[in-house]
């Protein structure tokens, strides 16, 4: 009896495993962003800022866009070819008002970015405002409706605080 049951048994305790890891899954990757983040040196945090300064906050560097969308991924990332797609949508949309930058996160040059924002898993993106300061994260794939929303609710944002 225990020989037929045990296997049945197993194999729901793992499903649930799944189910819950998927449930999860935003949590832990919070949580690991967070741990980057932690144990990145201060000198790498400072070093990232001062670039995201320099290229990103538009008010300091004098450049017309209104915010940066910043993609991280792989090229050979399924999910991160998508959202290159949409990155491209995006930036045909909003040619003069956001700057779309994809980052590869197998390129050493890129290092210091990911661990400035804590990326832990692929593909991610940020949105910068037009100061550089970051205003929404997602992992994963994300589809162009959501993210124009976002965009508008930022750009109407910016018209009233003007």
């Amino acid at each position: 009896m225990l020989k037929k049951i045990l296997p049945w048994f197993i194999f729901i305790l793992l499903a649930g495993l799944l189910v819950l890891l998927f449930i999860k899954k935003d949590d832990m990757d919070q949580y690991m962003s967070e741990m980057i983040v932690n144990q990145t040196p201060v000198e790498v945090k400072k070093s990232g800022q001062k670039a995201i300064d320099s290229l990103y906050n538009y008010t300091q560097n004098k450049r017309s866009y209104k915010m940066t969308f910043l993609g991280f991924g792989a090229d050979n990332c399924v999910n991160c070819k998508r959202m290159k797609k949409v990155q491209k949508q995006i930036g045909e949309k909003y040619p003069h008002q956001v700057n779309i930058v994809c980052l590869n996160v197998l390129e050493p040059k890129n290092l210091k970015l990911m661990k400035t924002f804590g990326i832990a898993t692929i593909p991610s993106q940020v949105l910068l405002n037009k100061k550089g300061e970051e205003f929404f994260r997602n992992s994963g794939y994300y589809g162009p409706e959501k993210l124009i929303k976002i965009i508008e609710k930022q750009l109407i944002a910016d018209l009233k605080n003007k």
